[in-house]
């Protein structure tokens, strides 16, 4: 019996970082851009509910794929099986943007 394998996307999304699993990733036919499909969330039984995941579950609902830019993702690991999702504040200072080829790099010119 093949496992599917589950993949784990960490990206930076206005300030916050997300951590998600899903089922398919790969590179967008959008330049710049990863396509994430089949979102992963855990069934929990417990009573114990987790603001953030129940949060990124409603984000998410009705969602069939996403694309998010490559400047944003973090890290992407292949796991053996889904954990639990998060979002955290990003701490700052460490990670920054990639340089664009023709992007204004000073104030707006007129």
């Amino acid at each position: 019996m093949q496992n599917n394998p589950v993949y784990k996307v960490i990206f930076v999304n206005q300030d916050q970082v997300f951590e998600i699993f899903a089922a398919k990733i790969y590179q967008s036919d959008l330049w710049g851009f990863i396509e994430v499909e089949e979102f992963l969330f855990g069934e929990r039984s417990q009573v114990l509910v987790d603001p953030s995941e129940e949060r990124l579950k409603g984000e998410f609902a009705g969602v069939k794929r996403s694309y998010i830019p490559m400047q944003s993702i973090v890290r992407i690991d292949e796991v053996e099986k889904e954990g639990s999702v998060k979002v955290s504040e990003a701490k700052g200072g460490s990670v920054s943007h990639f340089p664009v080829p023709g992007a204004p790099s000073g104030s707006p010119k007129s």
